[in-house]
C-alpha cells in the first residue's frame, strides 16, 4: 500500500466509495471532492496495485483542524489502512502545532475506537447530525502537538 497526496485524477472513486460507504448519509458527489482538494486541505489517498482503497481528509484554518473524512473500501477495512491514513492526517497537524476536532457516528464502534487510541476525547454529542438518516454524532477531539 502507498500514501500519497489525493489527485483530482481520483475523484470519481472517491464519488464511487461515497455511495458504497455512506449510501445514507448524504454522500460526497465528485464536485466535492474537487473543492475540497481546491480548497487548501490536505488530502490523502491509499492505493494499492494503483487502485485507490481509501482516503482521508483534513481540514485547515490558522487555529485549528478537523477530519473532514476517512474511507476505506469494504475489502480493505480492519486491515490497518484507516489508521495509517489517520495517522498521516495527524502528522500534518502535528506538524503545523493544530488541534484536531471531528465528528463520528456514535454507532461507528471500530471509528471510536480508532480515535480514542490517538488521543481522542468526546466532547459532546450532535443530534441527528447525519443527514437524511438523522443520525447523531460525536464530537471528538485532540489537542495540538507541539513536540
Amino acid at each position: 500500500m502507498t500514501v500519497g497526496p489525493l489527485r483530482h485524477e481520483d475523484v470519481a472513486r472517491c464519488a464511487e466509495i461515497e455511495h458504497e460507504l455512506f449510501p445514507g448519509d448524504d454522500p460526497w458527489s465528485e464536485n466535492s471532492f474537487h473543492s475540497e482538494l481546491d480548497g487548501g486541505n490536505f488530502y490523502v489517498g491509499a492505493h494499492v496495485n494503483g487502485e485507490l482503497i481509501g482516503y482521508a481528509g483534513l481540514g485547515l484554518t490558522d487555529f485549528e483542524s478537523s477530519v473532514h473524512t476517512i474511507a476505506v473500501v469494504s475489502g480493505h477495512q480492519r486491515g490497518g489502512v484507516g489508521k495509517t491514513l489517520l495517522r498521516t492526517l495527524l502528522a500534518k497537524a502535528d506538524e503545523l502545532g493544530l488541534p484536531v476536532f471531528l465528528e463520528v457516528r456514535t454507532d461507528n464502534v471500530p471509528a471510536i475506537s480508532l480515535y480514542l487510541a490517538h488521543g481522542f476525547e468526546h466532547l459532546g454529542l450532535r443530534r441527528r447530525y447525519y443527514q437524511p438518516s438523522g443520525a447523531d454524532a460525536y464530537t471528538m477531539g485532540r489537542p495540538a502537538n507541539r513536540d
